[in-house]
């Protein structure tokens, strides 16, 4: 069980891990060449948020379902700087047949509610398509190239402040979609599907059927906070995040949607399963006030952003989530000579370590290796008294389950380390 990529990424909780001096010192020396983070901006700031940088979802900054190794930086910044990433909801800009216009209209958007940016995107479309630059269904705002990051070094990105750029979202539910689908791991044959009608009915843009298949969400304030309007006696607060914050992943390694899948014909790493490169996660947890830790793989750890969520369950079980397009600030850290073996995230009340498998159950046991991991490497533990903390203080959640490869998170509190 490897220990080293716990040695010095914790930034936030250094003393309270229990790290020895060395790893301190290492620490120091990671981050000593970080710009300091500064009250004001040279370059704007959101409603909440300063940053240094702003990276809009203008077509020649988007990507279409895949993490392309080395592609022109659509940013490049230093350590310890701060970005405002735009990012594109897939819904509704992504069918080459139906105009933005045609789609949102079937729902009831105004013109005016409709990003041009998206429409922009969808423009492009039948280039990406003639080029063979679709990999996958989501899009991508990036890459961001980070100063000075080489393989083997870490990059923790704080999750500052999000906004949404419309109100509304979109949900999808089908009779056999995400965990009542035949290809989901726990179907078994015989299994029926939900009550839900599968037949869609013709003379509907893109085919979409609003509250059987589709459902539209307006979002809006309600008694000071932003709320999802379910239905006219049901509100939903708002949890906004993005459900990919990958980098680009190791040259000529791939993650399929099965585990024996073999390299996609693109050559591209597809956005949908995620892996140790982050991407996909879908982790409702990887919101503001949370820093996430990922490995770099590739000059400059080349950021990718998208599949923005403005609500969702652990699981997203219907196999989306309310997908909204949004504006998130971020901070990105380079952790030199420091190595993360897979994702891992941190708030102010716990550490929050990740199993990612095609297998949920491995996926599971995997979470709570890495747990074990972490406490024997940061609190001291031994490996018997850190399986029995994972067991009676650790609470693990099937953050996602939808994807085919899928994702355990387990919650470590740090509000039981010292007196």
């Amino acid at each position: 069980m490897s220990t080293q990529h716990w040695s010095t990424a914790s930034r936030r909780s250094l003393l309270a891990a229990g790290l020895t001096v060395p790893l301190a010192a290492a620490l120091a020396q990671a981050t000593a060449g970080a710009a300091p983070v500064r009250p004001a901006s040279t370059t704007g700031q959101s409603g909440r948020m300063r940053y240094d940088h702003h990276l809009k979802s203008t077509p020649d900054h988007l990507h279409w379902g895949g993490f392309p190794i080395g592609w022109e930086p659509a940013l490049t910044m230093r350590s310890g700087r701060t970005v405002r990433v735009d990012t594109l909801s897939h819904q509704g800009f992504t069918n080459p047949n139906v105009h933005p216009r045609d789609y949102f209209g079937a729902f009831g958007v105004r013109p005016r509610e409709i990003l041009s940016d998206g429409i922009a995107f969808w423009e492009a479309l039948p280039e990406r398509q003639a080029t063979n630059r679709q990999y996958g269904g989501h899009v991508l705002t990036g890459p961001i190239y980070v100063q000075g990051a080489e393989p083997g070094d870490t990059v923790a990105i704080d999750i500052l402040d999000i906004d949404t750029r419309v109100p509304y979202g979109f949900n999808n539910t089908a009779p056999t979609s995400g965990v009542m689908a035949e290809f989901y791991p726990g179907w078994r044959e015989g299994d029926a599907g939900l009550d839900i009608p599968a037949q869609i009915p013709p003379d509907l843009p893109a085919g979409v059927w609003p509250d059987v298949r589709t459902h539209l969400y307006r979002t809006g304030m309600h008694r000071g906070r932003e709320v999802v309007f379910f239905s006219d006696d049901v509100l939903i607060p708002t949890h906004k995040f993005p459900g990919i914050i990958a980098v680009a992943s190791p040259t000529g390694e791939f993650i399929g949607n099965t585990e024996d899948a073999p390299p996609p014909a693109t050559g591209v790493q597809n956005s949908t399963p995620p892996g140790k490169f982050g991407g996909n996660m879908d982790v409702r947890d990887l919101t503001v006030g949370t820093t996430l830790y990922l490995p770099v793989f590739q000059p400059g750890a080349q950021i990718f952003i998208g599949d923005p969520h403005s609500c969702q369950g652990d699981g997203e079980v219907s196999g989306t989530a309310v997908e909204h397009s949004l504006s998130g600030t971020f901070r990105v850290t380079l952790i030199k000579n420091v190595e993360t073996e897979l994702p891992w995230a941190e708030t102010d009340d716990h550490w929050i370590m990740m199993g990612i498998h095609w297998d949920l159950d491995r996926a599971m046991r995997i979470a709570v290796e890495k747990t074990v991991d972490f406490l024997v490497t940061t609190q001291g533990m031994t490996v018997p008294k850190a399986y029995s903390f994972a067991s009676i203080a650790v609470n693990y959640h099937n953050a996602e389950v939808v994807d085919r490869t899928q994702v355990v998170t387990g919650f470590i509190p740090k509000s039981v380390f010292g007196r």
